[in-house]
């Protein structure tokens, strides 16, 4: 067949833009913004699961966000270390995996540490996948795969794009099928580059604390009537 029909996403990217914008226009300070916007992580989550996707990546922290002012970005790992903390029983009880991308370099280890036990907590969950993009970039991540497997030997000759895959950090998650991103903006900002070679694309002016399921609904049937055709 030339073409498939796409139905549901068995991936969805999302890429939660305007929490910022969102607490500005209603005078808040921007913690406000990014507290109303991990609500919102949750909502969604839920009804794609409902809708049948099995794996939900948000970029939720990109490697370029450490150029945020310090105070700002002391206020999300905060934020971060409290879900981690203390809504793991909840992500849990939703049957949900957690899995945590990204370099984890800078984000201390206290964080890291609750990142490690999520991650262990949930492992067993099958209902479906949460992949939170933490101080992550796509180039980075292709940059590390490749230098693995030269540190394993890899001659460029036998390279292949399966080898490359096989060590990204999302090793054994599909490539994405639909790629959201809220808040007007429309382009990658690093995300999932490798995994992303043949996403469909929505965007929305909503910013995300405001993207309701319903607007969320309006998209997948939307992506229901897409045919991919990937290069064919």
């Amino acid at each position: 067949m030339s073409e498939t029909s796409a139905t549901v996403p068995r991936h969805l990217g999302i890429i939660l833009d305007g929490n910022r914008r969102w607490a500005r226009e209603r005078g808040l300070p921007l913690s406000e913004g990014h507290k109303a916007g991990y609500k919102n992580i949750e909502t969604i989550l839920e009804a794609a699961l409902d809708r049948g996707v099995e794996y939900v990546s948000m970029y939720t922290f990109s490697s370029e966000n450490w150029n945020r002012p310090i105070d700002e970005v002391r206020q999300l790992m905060k934020l971060f270390l409290w879900i981690f903390r203390h809504e793991l029983g909840n992500l849990k009880r939703h049957g949900v995996r957690i899995q945590v991308l990204g370099n984890k370099l800078r984000i201390g280890k206290a964080l890291l540490k609750a990142i490690h036990n999520a991650e262990q907590e949930t492992a067993g969950n099958k209902r479906g996948t949460l992949l939170l993009c933490l101080d992550y970039g796509g180039q980075q991540e292709i940059v590390d795969a490749m230098k693995q497997l030269v540190a394993n030997g890899m001659r460029a000759r036998d390279l292949t794009a399966e080898q490359i895959s096989g060590q990204l950090q999302a090793n054994g998650v599909p490539p994405v099928d639909l790629i959201i991103r809220t808040s007007g903006e429309q382009r990658l900002s690093n995300f999932m580059l490798w995994q992303a070679a043949y996403s469909e694309f929505m965007f929305t002016q909503t910013k995300w604390p405001d993207f309701s399921v319903e607007e969320f609904g309006e998209m997948l049937d939307a992506y229901a009537q897409r045919a991919r055709r990937f290069g064919k």
